[in-house]
């Protein structure tokens, strides 16, 4: 059974990674959320496009400020080799 924390009612930022497919970014992606003491709560990675010469990086990140998220997002399109980076935040309902 699920039970109620305080990530609950906290939204989940969601960033989508578009990169060539390189072998350093994913690490370089992820170092950004580490070193901020960040664990995502879901990353889904995959390789695609023509010659498989694209990489898709869909993260989740629970209970982030907007700020904190914004701030990831400028830091990620810095990365080389990353062509776009999308966010997004979804919340969850309050219980009553």
């Amino acid at each position: 059974m699920f039970s109620a924390t305080s990530t609950e009612s906290s939204p989940t930022a969601c960033f989508y990674v578009h990169a060539a497919a390189e072998p350093g970014v994913m690490p370089r992606v992820l170092e950004l959320f580490a070193k901020r003491g960040l664990i995502p709560a879901a990353w889904h990675s995959s390789v695609g496009g023509a010659r498989g010469g694209e990489l898709h990086i869909d993260i989740q990140v629970a209970a982030m400020a907007a700020a904190e998220s914004e701030y990831i997002a400028r830091c990620l399109r810095q990365i080389a080799y990353v062509e776009a980076v999308l966010t997004s935040e979804k919340g969850y309902a309050m219980r009553a």
